[in-house]
């Protein structure tokens, strides 16, 4: 049998996907506390469900949500069940404005606590869940059906052809290496676009910071090993039926030499038909951050 773990931040959507999935032939249980999985798995399989199963489970369970037991249920019945996790994100920001919006209390609410310190310490209680993800979505700036049509898109693909999805996140250093990454490459040995007044306003993803980065002679070396290095890797995981496979690539501030090298990377397995997407963590952190920050609407 198929089954889907819904999970995530409280807030990220995790309510309207399930709803949709049902909508869509899913048998679908919401907020099912960790230690009754094992049960769901045995029951669905018992009464020989001809549909897949959606399990909704997150910290909505209280002192009853434990993500180490949510991950043992899963290597329990991984053998005889096909077994995956769906992540729903979203950054503070777009929690809180939606907590506002609704008028309802975080599940981890308690006297004192602010909205703030409840959301970072479900994502703090989640993050093993989120490690373990095969598919990974941030709902920052969707509405309910750009979100339920993200995770179409995502199901389908996997769905159509079971091959190893590539995640590809540049980040800069000074905020931390990314937890759920498999392969970190430091970039900050490369000439640093910062330093040069002219282009130090733009970011990786414009044409004068990216040209400079990947004009230069050890970046070009670089590249080269480093696909041919992935190139080699990522037959090996797919043999060994990993689904997800999240390469981060990090500079000083996330926002020069590690977007130009991530979207270059992209470019060249996408070129190979590979099915990767790449996310910028730190880009506009760091742009908010420019003392020198250009008005692109008078470019516009």
């Amino acid at each position: 049998m198929r089954f889907l773990i819904v999970t995530g931040l409280s807030g990220a959507g995790k309510t309207s996907v399930l709803r949709h999935l049902e909508d869509n032939g899913y048998q679908c249980m919401d907020n099912l506390p960790p230690l009754l999985l094992s049960q769901a798995f045995t029951l669905c399989e018992k009464v020989e469900l001809d549909r897949p199963v959606a399990l909704g489970v997150d910290s909505r369970s209280g002192a009853l949500f434990n993500a180490e037991a949510v991950l043992e249920a899963i290597d329990s019945g991984i053998d005889s069940h096909d077994v995956s996790i769906l992540f729903l994100d979203a950054d503070a920001e777009t929690l809180i404005d939606r907590y506002k919006e609704t008028r309802r209390d975080h599940p981890l609410m308690k006297r004192g606590k602010t909205l703030e310190e409840c959301i970072a310490r479900e994502r703090e209680l989640l993050q093993p869940l989120r490690e373990r993800a095969n598919y990974v979505l941030s709902t920052t700036g969707m509405q309910a059906k750009e979100t339920c049509a993200a995770v179409d898109a995502l199901l389908a693909q996997e769905q159509s052809q079971h091959l190893l999805r590539t995640e590809i996140m540049s980040f800069g250093y000074k905020r931390g290496i990314p937890r759920e990454s498999d392969l970190v490459f430091d970039v900050r040995f490369l000439p640093n676009p910062f330093y040069i007044k002219e282009i130090r306003s733009y970011t990786g993803l414009e044409a004068p910071v990216r040209d400079y980065v990947l004009g230069k002679e050890e970046t070009r070396a670089f590249l080269a090993h480093l696909y041919a290095m992935v190139d080699y890797l990522i037959p090996l995981y797919q043999r060994e039926g990993k689904r997800r496979l999240m390469i981060a690539i990090g500079c000083t501030g996330g926002a020069h030499r590690s977007v130009a090298i991530s979207e270059a990377l992209c470019a060249h397995l996408r070129a190979l038909g590979q099915t990767v997407n790449v996310t910028h963590r730190d880009i506009a952190l760091e742009e908010a951050g420019w003392p020198f920050r250009r008005d692109r609407s008078q470019e516009a």
